[in-house]
């Protein structure tokens, strides 16, 4: 023991020692004592706007470094505030741990200041959710907490902070929590087994999720489909098999006489496996690191489950892949078939044009910011959901890219992007948002100014919340549709009176002057494009798009 210090200090170098650069919070009277210890373990804390937009950065975060973010805020409403963003992390499997302040342990049921079951509010949308019980142990609390947020399939974690245990002093420890996390690996016999339905299949595909399109679950999907010569795809999109990055896939699909599940669960996306979009005969493998998934879908598949194992889905497919290298692969059409569904758009996308004063459709508005993109072998695609965010997720390509993911929530664009750029800060970050979604947390762009975070935000500004106005018109009737009209706001103006950059285009040909001075900025910057409305994009090749 070298020493005496609060529970506050001992959160703040554990997480320090942890590799932990920064924590995205939001103070209030329950962690101050935790911001107090930031400063003498120099821990970086990213002060936001809303706590939900703490958790989303910290979402952000995990996806791209692989390790997980920490979001910091304080107990009771403030907590509140937090949890409903958990969802989103959820559900893109992204490592992330919320720490809430709290109300003290000795003042429990007598009516504390904002006392709440904190724990019991996070659960359901959390891998682990549990209170700080001593000073003594919130070392181990807090590297429990980082360990079951990357183990598995990641995602968040929830520890509340009851503030007597922060302002408890405790004896100093000299040792370091462990936070490395030891993959599950795929038994060997389950590997080869693994090959042999794939190399014995005419037609086979293996489904991916969310984790192995970034990082290193990319690099070992790729790896995979390199070796195999097996189509190996992926999807973070609540449209399941209608995920626009996923162009006419499902129409192949229903082709496949194998897949395997790679990390991904059985679950609407796929209808369960069900005709038409899965044919009754098609056999499945499920490799997955939860039990209870494989579980379901064997009780879904019945005998067409034919193999299953538990394992974590990136060192599953590099072990696959390392395996797969040593034989020799049966030459096969369906690949490139597969790939052909995946990239098909349709023909008259490119000569889709605006009318001369407007508004841009959102295709010329996606065409021109894949020029910034491309500019940058690094720069990083961020796309909230709705029917713009489809528009994007459609024509737009990067290497690092984060969605608003399987949750569909809408609204995280912005502290996504200020995430991004603070995690890559030499690259370019361009977030694409509808004009709804961008109003959730249009304030961090306050905190993207004080941070000194430049990205470049393209609001597509049809003044309205399309997608559920589409809803109403394919539902209800275009007479009825009604009550999700906003008004044409020069969201550009509201970015430049918080600091930042704004540009504001009304027709296509000013597209290009607006983008190239707001990434030439130096400042969070906002591109208002007054946008076509119209509904996502319709990817079937029988059907004519939009």
């Amino acid at each position: 023991m070298t020493g005496r210090m609060r529970g506050a200090d001992v959160v703040a170098r554990t997480l320090v020692a942890a590799g932990v650069k920064r924590v995205f919070a939001l103070s209030g009277n329950h962690v101050m004592a935790v911001f107090d210890a930031a400063l003498d373990a120099k821990l970086g804390i990213v002060h936001v706007r809303h706590e939900a937009a703490a958790v989303h950065m910290a979402d952000a975060w995990g996806r791209l470094t692989g390790e997980p973010g920490v979001a910091l805020v304080t107990g009771g409403p403030g907590h509140a505030n937090a949890v409903g963003a958990l969802y989103t992390a959820l559900a893109a499997e992204s490592p992330l741990v919320l720490l809430s302040g709290h109300a003290p342990l000795d003042e429990l049921g007598r009516g504390a200041f904002q006392e709440l079951r904190q724990a019991d509010l996070a659960a359901p949308l959390a891998k682990a959710s549990w209170t700080a019980a001593s000073a003594a142990t919130l070392a181990a609390d807090l590297g429990r907490a980082l360990r079951t947020a990357k183990a598995g399939r990641p995602g968040p974690v929830h520890l509340s902070l009851p503030i007597d245990v922060l302002d408890a002093i405790v004896a100093e420890a000299s040792g370091r929590e462990t936070v490395d996390v030891p993959a599950a690996a795929l038994a060997e016999a389950a590997a080869d087994a693994v090959l042999a339905e794939l190399a014995a299949a005419a037609r086979p595909v293996v489904l991916v999720g969310p984790l192995s399109l970034r990082g290193a679950g990319l690099a070992s999907a790729e790896r995979l489909e390199a070796a195999t010569g097996v189509p190996v795809i992926g999807s973070e999109s609540p449209r399941g098999l209608s995920d626009p990055t996923l162009g006419a896939f499902g129409e192949v699909l229903k082709q496949a006489d194998l897949v395997v599940l790679l990390g991904r669960p059985l679950d609407y996306t796929l209808r369960y496996g069900a005709a038409p979009t899965i044919a009754p005969s098609c056999r499945f493998v499920h490799i997955d690191p939860d039990p209870e998934a494989i579980g379901r879908t064997a009780h879904a598949l019945g005998a067409r489950l034919v193999r299953s194992a538990v394992a974590d889905a990136a060192p599953a497919a590099a072990d696959l892949a390392t395996r797969a290298a040593r034989r020799a692969w049966p030459r096969r059409g369906w690949r490139d078939e597969v790939a052909a569904a995946v990239r098909y758009r349709p023909a008259e996308w490119a000569s889709v044009a605006s009318p001369r004063d407007g508004p841009v459709h959102p295709l010329e508005a996606c065409r021109a910011v894949q020029r910034l993109l491309d500019a940058d072998p690094s720069a990083v695609l961020v796309s909230d959901g709705g029917e713009f965010g489809q528009w994007a997720q459609a024509s737009l390509a990067a290497r690092h890219r984060v969605t608003n993911g399987p949750a569909g929530a809408i609204g995280a664009a912005v502290p996504f992007a200020l995430a991004a750029k603070l995690a890559f800060p030499q690259s370019r970050v361009v977030a694409m948002s509808g004009d709804g979604a961008f109003g959730f947390h249009l304030a961090e762009f306050d905190t993207a100014v004080r941070c000194g975070a430049p990205f470049v935000a393209v609001v597509g500004n049809d003044a309205a919340w399309n997608a559920e106005r589409q809803i109403q018109i394919r539902d209800y009737g275009a007479e009825r549709a009604a009550n999700c009209e906003l008004l044409p706001t020069r969201y550009d103006r509201a970015v430049e009176a918080l600091g930042g950059h704004g540009e504001h285009v009304a027709r296509a040909a000013d597209l290009a002057g607006g983008l190239d001075r707001a990434a030439g900025s130096g400042r969070p910057a906002c591109v208002n494009v007054a946008i076509a409305s119209l509904g996502a994009p319709r990817l079937a090749r029988d059907a004519a798009g939009d």
